[in-house]
């Protein structure tokens, strides 16, 4: 569920704040009491047997360490806010930018899925198409070039039917020249349509699915042609 950026930060850092300013005046309150009971056993004490000022002085030493510590918990509770909110406002201006990230799922849309694939050396790949539910609706056979490139699917399914609108998985399998196994990596790219800002990182809304923004490796204008793809189905 997406939220606006201020209520799940503000909420945040009101908390933190709430709880750094309780343990500030609890320290105060028992550096208080502190300082009356030792002014108190100063001004009782045996003329002919003084009190050990060292552990005065020691027991001083602690509650100013303790202070600083809250200080400093203060300080970097603060910094977390800020770097909450300077998340949250990188993460709204990716909203309406086409992003490509890592990953093997992307939207079927007016019958076009297109995913971006990369391959270290010239391969044979079988490829198979997968629906939200794990079932296989398209599969066949492709040469990959080395380096990036583009596999596009038209939604028709192996069966001769249409595949709906929907989020599909692409799978690929490749060999080289030797028969030797080849790793082929997966993009997709799609729209950026919202930000989700409920968890402690924010995750961009691409069509129907949701990635960290650390998983995005490009951005660029929304597009409405698509070129140099390797046609499916």
């Amino acid at each position: 569920m997406a939220v606006s950026p201020t209520s799940s930060i503000g909420t945040t850092g009101t908390n933190a704040n709430a709880v750094s300013l309780v343990g500030q005046q609890e320290i105060a309150s028992n550096f208080q009491q502190f300082l009356q009971l030792l002014t108190t056993q100063l001004q009782n004490q045996d003329p002919l047997s003084p009190m050990d000022t060292n552990q005065f002085t020691q027991q001083l030493v602690a509650f100013a360490q303790v202070e600083q510590q809250l200080k400093t918990n203060t300080d970097l509770d603060q910094l977390v806010s800020l770097n909450k909110t300077s998340q949250a406002t990188a993460a709204l201006s990716f909203v309406g930018k086409q992003v490509t990230a890592d990953g093997s799922t992307t939207q079927l849309k007016n019958g076009v899925a297109v995913w971006n694939v990369t391959s270290p050396k010239p391969a044979a790949a079988a490829i198979s198409i997968l629906d939200q539910n794990g079932n296989t609706v398209w599969t066949g056979q492709q040469t990959l070039n080395t380096g990036a490139q583009s596999f596009s699917w038209n939604g028709n399914t192996s069966t001769g039917t249409i595949a709906p609108d929907g989020l599909y998985t692409i799978q690929i399998t490749a060999q080289d020249a030797s028969s030797q196994p080849v790793t082929v990596s997966t993009q997709f790219t799609g729209t950026v349509t919202g930000v989700d800002l409920s968890g402690s990182q924010p995750r961009l809304q691409v069509d129907s699915s949701e990635i960290p923004i650390s998983a995005v490796s490009a951005i660029q204008k929304p597009s409405s042609s698509l070129a140099s793809l390797i046609p499916g189905g």
